[in-house]
């Protein structure tokens, strides 16, 4: 992305919170950086900067706005959704890659050279692979401190830090606080293991629609949701991570605050280290990242949309946390309703998963690993046989690294790789795309629901292709579109 100064400097003045997390503006007189919504007094042009990314600020000197908090503005949606070296390598990092691996194991992910991958990420958003790393250990720090009873030795260490003198000093020079300034008066207890947040997410967002969609989805054993009568609710998964077990729960609701709102989540996970990992792996489950009022916009100019995208505005793809667990339940749902779906993934887990002990009724398993998968009997399975060898191909395929379904592949080749395996058409690799790769821009023109509600829509012939590059978003307004009545 250009930085266009004169664009961004009217984004600054309007404070116009779209761009809330797709640059940020350093100010030379006061040494600090904040996003473009910040509520203090517009500075003059001469005496700002624009950076692509909070990492570039912090390594131009800047620290961060104590009153706009721009370390929790939600990360640029072109880094979440692109296909580029810089989009993949952010989600990575995200994922806490560089302190699990170093520079060297997250440029192996990518297929570049560590120096060659440094110089793309510099060009690209004005900060290396460790200083992106180091902002993401920075906000994990945050969250630990401020939400947990943890020493800051072991806070230090759970967000990746190789000492409490590098954590004190990062803290310092991006906050302009102590950790203990920054922990501060809190009530309430804090119970160990346990991390309580907001999650920013632009707005609007059809937190109803998300929840009744994961509902509707949701797998005994792994999955719990609850529904009020107004549709708002909650929903609880448990989370298989680096280091450990964890688990989430969520409340959703339709969130309709201009520019960015919050979404409540708690954690627990079995280790703190775990932390960037659980986060970015939620945040991906909520699509929290897109930016809904372009998309919107765009796929209002069609006129059959437009009535839809009017009904739920800020609608979601819901990714998922876990890529091998999603592409599992793709092939289970081949050819049979959601509720069917549902039912054999079930019986799956509980007779294969792995048992945990967690503090949320009806969380009971971790979802079986692709290695489990690979070693099932397919004469043993509640399917066609074909299925069932397909089950166990596409489970041996992930296991040996054939196929790595996390958000910082390239989409184009691991669809490739996904429709060379038996029993893996068009439909389950879009599928997968879209959910566990995050793709915004897939369609399943076979989708029985997609053509009901062409249908509903008297288009049954449309031509997806004026909704890009937003279809997926399109393909949900259709899906969502079935629960109305008639």
């Amino acid at each position: 992305m250009n930085l266009d100064v004169d664009s961004c400097y009217a984004a600054v003045r309007s404070r116009d919170r779209r761009f809330d997390g797709v640059f940020y503006t350093g100010v030379r007189t006061t040494g600090i950086y904040c996003r473009p919504s910040c509520p203090a007094r517009t500075p003059a042009l001469r005496n700002v900067t624009f950076h692509r990314s909070a990492a570039a600020a912090q390594a131009a000197g800047f620290r961060a706005c104590k009153r706009c908090l721009p370390d929790a503005t939600p990360g640029s949606p072109e880094w979440d959704v692109a296909a580029t070296v810089a989009g993949r390598a952010m989600r990575l990092i995200s994922d806490g890659v560089v302190d699990r691996e170093g520079v060297e194991g997250l440029a192996v992910r990518l297929g570049y050279t560590s120096r060659h991958l440094s110089r793309l990420l510099t060009a690209e958003l004005g900060a290396g692979p460790l200083a992106l790393a180091r902002t993401q250990r920075a906000q994990t720090a945050r969250v630990l401190v401020e939400t947990t009873e943890l020493g800051f030795a072991d806070i230090a260490f759970a967000a990746g830090f190789a000492s409490v003198r590098q954590f004190n000093d990062t803290i310092r020079a991006v906050y302009d606080a102590s950790p203990t300034e920054l922990r501060g008066r809190r009530s309430g207890p804090r119970t160990p293991g346990a991390v309580d947040l907001r999650l920013a997410v632009r707005t609007p967002y059809a937190g109803r629609a998300l929840l009744r969609f994961l509902a509707d989805r949701a797998v005994a054993g792994v999955e719990v949701a609850s529904v009020r009568d107004d549709g708002s609710g909650s929903y609880a998964r448990t989370l298989d991570l680096p280091h450990g077990f964890g688990t989430v729960r969520l409340e959703l609701d339709d969130l309709v605050e201009p520019g960015v709102a919050f979404v409540r989540a708690s954690f627990a996970l079995q280790d703190l280290r775990d932390t960037s990992a659980a986060l970015a792996r939620v945040r991906g489950l909520l699509d929290a990242d897109c930016d809904p009022v372009p998309v919107g916009e765009h796929l209002a100019t069609d006129p059959g949309l437009a009535p839809l995208v009017a009904r739920r505005p800020g609608l979601r793809v819901p990714g998922h946390p876990a890529g091998h667990e999603l592409a599992v339940r793709a092939v289970l749902g081949q050819q049979v309703s959601v509720a069917g779906a549902r039912t054999v993934a079930g019986r799956l887990v509980a007779e294969h998963g792995r048992p945990v002990d967690t503090d949320i009724p009806g969380l009971t398993h971790l979802f079986p690993s692709a290695a489990t998968v690979a070693t099932l009997d397919p004469e043993s399975l509640p399917m066609p046989r074909a299925r069932g060898r397909a089950l166990a191909t596409l489970g041996a395929a992930l296991a040996d690294g054939e196929v790595v379904l996390d958000r910082g592949v390239d989409r184009d080749e691991t669809r490739r790789r996904l429709m060379t395996l038996p029993g893996i058409g068009a439909w389950t690799a879009d599928y997968i795309a879209m959910r566990a790769l995050g793709h915004p821009d897939v369609f399943l023109p076979t989708d029985v629901g997609v053509r009901h509600a062409l249908t509903r829509m008297g288009s049954d012939d449309t031509d997806p292709a004026p909704w890009s590059p937003w279809r997926s978003y399109a393909l949900m307004h259709l899906w969502t579109s079935l629960e109305d009545e008639n």
